[in-house]
């Protein structure tokens, strides 16, 4: 999608998408639906609509079902408004980003308190062995002392 024409389509077909859900669609299954992303093809043949839903999984069926029943107006409203000879066929898809980066904030804090534990048992250790454990090159006065004995 690195043509601006393309991008200019993906868009307003965001927008344009936003607006029916907003006011146009009045199907009692949908509920509290988020445009996210659109995606659109390099010949702008097919859409692909990333959306999430505010609710449990039963809000999420129903919304997925309305969406789908609805595609066929999305579609002829967009033929409309867009103004482009073939209008790009439409897929919806839940966008799985909120559950994932979710997901990934609770292991990051998982790791966050695993480490200040880490930190907390480490606190009052010392080091096993000598405090300095490198070898350093050894003073012409103690070669002499070594040879002696």
């Amino acid at each position: 999608m690195s043509n601006p024409r393309v991008r200019r389509i993906a868009d307003r077909i965001k927008v344009v998408v936003a607006e029916l859900l907003e006011r146009r669609i009045k199907d009692p299954r949908l509920g509290f639906v988020t445009i996210t992303d659109v995606r659109v093809t390099g010949d702008t043949q097919h859409a692909t609509v990333f959306y999430t839903v505010l609710g449990q999984d039963a809000d999420l069926e129903g919304s997925a079902a309305a969406l789908a029943s609805s595609k066929g107006m999305i579609r002829t409203e967009l033929g409309k408004q867009l103004g482009i000879r073939h209008v790009p066929t439409l897929e919806f898809v839940h966008d799985a980003l909120p559950e994932n980066a979710r997901h990934i904030e609770d292991l990051l804090e998982r790791v966050r308190a695993s480490d200040e534990q880490a930190a907390q048992a480490s606190a009052g250790a010392a080091y096993a062995g000598e405090p300095d454990p490198y070898r350093k090159p050894r003073d012409p006065d103690e070669l002499d002392e070594a040879d002696e004995e």
